[in-house]
């Protein structure tokens, strides 16, 4: 049964990778890049700081790059603990994609995907309640993961399940800064709504 999960996700690898063409290799391998998104970051920051001001956006920012170092560690730990190779790597594999970068670290599981998982559901929970329009955030990590894909460096799975961890240490987090700005500042109203952070 795992061989045949492999065996799947290898071949969607091989039919998503061979979808790409040439006149778009310079998008994604702008897109693939992290600091290509630091308008975004800084959008985020300013988001944070607008809606829980000076006061609180101190601590949810914080939490945020917590959750992100977490995830990180996280990440890296896995990749080493199960040293999957990369598609770009993996010998015959190589040979049949297209392949626009080669980083020589593992492959299991994706830190783009991970970490961008992480901060954008961080991003989204703490901001749900300021602007609806806080959901089109999914876009980055989205083009971002895919772009791993198109430049022959991650396989589905990993992708998947870097998305489901950030996801879920995002959450947790997340979980933790409500818990702690309702104790720090019980009666500090929220901007964005009149009322405090509600429990969860």
């Amino acid at each position: 049964m795992l061989q045949t999960l492999k065996d799947w996700d290898r071949e969607l690898f091989v039919w998503l990778n061979g979808l790409g063409i040439e006149q778009a290799d310079a998008f994604w391998i702008y897109v693939t890049q992290i600091s290509s998104w630091t308008p975004l970051f800084l959008l985020f920051i300013f988001l944070i700081f607008y809606k829980y001001k000076w006061k609180r956006g101190p601590i949810v920012f914080i939490i945020l790059l917590v959750a992100f170092a977490l995830t990180l560690f996280l990440t890296d730990l896995t990749k080493d603990y199960v040293a999957r190779l990369r598609p770009n790597n993996a010998g015959e594999l190589a040979e049949l994609i297209r392949i626009l970068q080669k980083p020589t670290n593992f492959s299991f599981f994706s830190g783009h995907a991970s970490t961008s998982f992480a901060v954008t559901t961080f991003v989204v929970l703490a901001l749900r309640d300021y602007s609806k329009w806080i959901y089109l955030a999914y876009i980055w990590p989205l083009i971002f993961v895919m772009s791993r894909i198109y430049v022959g460096v991650h396989y589905p799975s990993d992708i998947a399940v870097g998305a489901g961890v950030g996801t879920i240490i995002a959450v947790l987090l997340y979980k933790l800064m409500v818990w702690l700005l309702n104790r720090l500042f019980p009666d500090l109203a929220n901007p964005a709504d009149g009322e405090t952070i509600p429990n969860g």
